[in-house]
């Protein structure tokens, strides 16, 4: 039961080692020459200009976030196509694709209440009364 142990504290220990290692002989064979240039922000090879704390519109969260939703998805079903035919071989078939159907319309629901809020509309107007 030791031994198991054993065994991941050597792993820990060997990958603490070789990042330690690589990590040294970084700083030994890396030049070292620092100069304002050097260490001021890099973006786009165009000097900063401004302050680096400025607002973005939260629209830009919104729909990032609904786009890894989304290709979260699309990694979820490729390697359920790709063992379909398996299924079907073995008589599992109906079975994964109704899995599959309860997976795409869950999110489906997803994108229904994404859309229902206008969360997608990237310019929202503003009804005002009267």
């Amino acid at each position: 039961m030791n031994f198991q142990f054993a065994n991941v504290l050597l792993f820990l220990l060997l990958g603490a080692g070789t990042a330690a290692l690589m990590m040294g002989l970084g700083w030994l064979l890396r030049p070292s020459n620092p100069e304002a240039r050097k260490l001021s922000t890099y973006e786009c090879g165009e000097p900063p200009s401004g302050s680096a704390w400025i607002n973005f519109n939260i629209r830009f969260y919104l729909i990032a976030l609904v786009f890894v939703i989304f290709d979260v998805e699309v990694a979820f079903v490729y390697p359920v196509a790709v063992a379909f035919r398996d299924f079907v071989l073995t008589g599992r078939g109906l079975v994964a694709l109704g899995e599959l159907f309860v997976f795409v319309g869950i999110l489906f629901l997803g994108l229904v209440y994404v859309w229902a809020k206008h969360d997608l509309e990237w310019l929202k107007r503003v009804v005002r009364p009267g």
